[in-house]
């Protein structure tokens, strides 16, 4: 039985998506957030907010989850703005070397050079860059 079970809440409000996270993020519930990006991204914002404060736990299956919406928002060529990444999802991230992919509060897209692809120059407006870290070739920049 889940202690803390997930929901997601997911609004778009002139052009800012915003998708809030709760509860426990596992191999039951990690289509529910493809679900409600998915949703989101359909009313054409141009920036989106992943609020992932209320979260309690967030297993392999919840980061894998994570991690393909993040290259599902960025790939559409919307900012995507990371807010709340807690102790134990900043855990996670640093056992894979992944520790800034959600940087907290960060903006992520077009507007952070560290997300461009090598040798490229500036992403176009509105669009980001999605490149694969060539320290961890696994895990999306």
């Amino acid at each position: 039985m889940t202690v803390y079970p997930f929901t997601s809440q997911a609004a778009v409000h002139s052009g800012v998506a915003r998708v809030t996270l709760a509860g426990e993020l596992d191999l039951d519930t990690a289509p529910y957030v493809h679900d409600a990006v998915t949703a989101c991204l359909a009313e054409g914002p141009t920036r989106l907010r992943l609020d992932l404060s209320d979260l309690t736990f967030c297993d392999c299956a919840g980061l894998s989850a994570l991690l393909r919406v993040r290259a599902t928002i960025l790939g559409a060529g919307v900012d995507l703005v990371v807010e709340g990444v807690g102790a134990q999802l900043a855990r996670l991230l640093s056992l894979i070397g992944a520790d800034d992919v959600f940087a907290r509060g960060s903006t992520l897209g077009h507007a952070e050079p560290a997300h461009r692809a090598p040798g490229r120059g500036a992403a176009l407006r509105g669009r980001a860059a999605v490149t694969a870290d060539s320290a961890h070739p696994d895990v999306l920049a």
